[in-house]
């Protein structure tokens, strides 16, 4: 089975967080461990998941959600390392009001063409993204793209739980790409 590294956003996707939940339900998934959850810095976090792969016994997958998404960006053309293909939920806007100042490292964004498949999942009101910035990444990133209604900002605030939608369609691109 191909490793899977779960990439949460600030704060670390607490015990509610869907990611949290995927992670305690396949021995395949390994979150990553930055430095910092609080206050991210975007060379230590590339740092940390560079260290992820690293430990991979295969090119892996990443399930990033929020602030994560952006790493997965950045890191992708800094040459970090092989990743298989690119869960991304939740795509904030750092040009946005909301974007929280502590993760101003991350706001320069390549609006290049990802090297791996990405599939893109967003909602109608996210506070930190709108559908129409999120969809905009997906067609700079050559990435797919899924609107899935009004869930906010796609976390444990949202009350999904486990998330079994959303675990579907990561088992749908998993298919998809072959992994």
């Amino acid at each position: 089975m191909t490793d899977t590294i779960i990439l949460p956003g600030i704060g670390g996707s607490g015990q509610d967080h869907w990611q949290t939940h995927w992670e305690a339900a396949n021995p395949s998934f390994h979150r990553f461990e930055p430095d910092n959850w609080e206050e991210p810095d975007l060379h230590s976090w590339m740092q940390a998941l560079r260290d992820a792969i690293k430990v991979a016994e295969t090119p892996p997958l990443v399930i990033a959600h929020s602030l994560a998404c952006l790493l997965v960006v950045c890191s992708a053309h800094s040459g970090i390392g092989p990743i298989r293909g690119a869960f991304l939920v939740a795509v904030p806007d750092p040009d946005a009001v909301t974007f929280p100042a502590v993760a101003s490292s991350f706001r320069n964004v390549p609006q290049a063409p990802l090297p791996f498949p990405t599939l893109i999942v967003a909602s109608s009101d996210d506070p930190f993204g709108s559908l129409t910035y999120a969809h905009r990444c997906a067609i700079h990133w050559h990435a797919d793209f899924i609107g899935i209604g009004a869930r906010g900002h796609i976390n444990a605030d949202s009350g999904l739980g486990a998330w079994n939608e959303g675990f579907e369609m990561f088992q749908q691109f998993r298919h998809r790409i072959g992994a």
